[in-house]
C-alpha cells in the first residue's frame, strides 16, 4: 500500500477523471489484462493531488512516447531495466508484463539481471542496456567509452531518445518514494526483480 492515499475517482474534478479513464484504457491495451490488485493507476492517482504536475508530467512522457526513430523492443528493454534498477516495484510488475505482451519470452525476462552472460540479446541491445545502467547511476557513469560504443549503434536522434525516455524512468523514484507496489500485472507470472540489495542473488522470480 502507498505511503499516501491517491485521489479517489468521486472525489477528482472532470479532467483529473478523464485522465483515469484514458490511463485505465492504455494500461489494458499495453499489459493485456486487468490489475490483480487495486486500480492499475495508483501512481497517477497519487500525482493527482497535484492536477497541474500531474498534467505536465503526463506531457512530458507523452512527447517521449510519440518519438519512433527507435524500435520498440529495445525502448521496452531500456525501460525495463531502468524500472528494475530504481526498484520500483510498480514498474517492473507493469513492464515485465508489458515486455511479455508484446512478444518477449519468459527466458529473456529472467536474463534481464544478467543480461551481458546471455545469448538471448544482441550486443546493439547489451550495449543499450549498458547505457541504461550507467545513465540510472547516481551520480551518472557515462564514461566515452561507453559512449563511443554506443554510437557504434545509434544515430544522434536515437541517442536523444534513448536518453529522453531514462530521464522518463528516472520519474520511477516518485513511485519507490512513496512506496507503490505492485498492481499485480504480472501475477503468476514471471516478472523480473527490483534490484535491491536483497535481490542481489535472484535472478527471476514469480509475480
Amino acid at each position: 500500500m502507498a505511503r499516501i492515499q491517491g485521489v479517489p475517482r468521486d472525489q477528482a474534478g472532470p479532467m483529473t477523471r478523464l485522465v483515469y479513464f484514458f490511463m485505465r484504457k492504455g494500461m489494458k491495451k499495453m499489459t493485456g489484462r486487468e490489475p490483480a490488485q487495486g486500480s492499475g493507476i495508483e501512481p497517477v492517482e497519487v500525482w493527482a493531488h497535484q492536477p497541474k504536475l500531474m498534467s505536465g508530467m503526463g506531457k512530458f512522457q507523452q512527447a517521449v512516447r510519440k518519438a519512433h526513430t527507435v524500435d520498440e523492443r529495445l525502448k521496452y528493454l531500456v525501460e525495463l531495466k531502468g524500472a528494475q534498477l530504481i526498484g520500483c516495484e510498480f514498474c517492473v510488475d507493469l513492464g515485465s508484463q508489458i515486455c511479455r505482451n508484446s512478444g518477449f519470452s519468459d527466458a529473456e525476462l529472467l536474463a534481464m539481471p544478467r543480461y551481458r552472460q546471455s545469448d538471448l540479446f544482441t550486443e546493439r541491445e547489451k550495449t543499450a542496456l549498458d547505457y541504461t545502467a550507467a545513465v540510472m547511476r547516481t551520480p551518472v557513469e557515462v564514461t566515452d567509452e561507453l559512449f563511443a560504443r554506443m554510437k557504434e549503434h545509434f544515430s544522434d536522434e536515437q541517442m536523444v531518445e534513448i536518453t529522453a525516455l531514462l530521464t522518463v524512468v528516472n520519474l520511477d523514484r516518485f513511485n519507490a518514494a512513496f512506496g507503490i507496489g505492485s498492481a499485480g500485472f504480472s501475477e503468476g507470472m514471471v516478472c523480473v526483480p527490483p534490484d535491491r540489495p536483497a535481490n542481489a542473488a535472484v535472478t527471476g522470480s514469480i509475480g
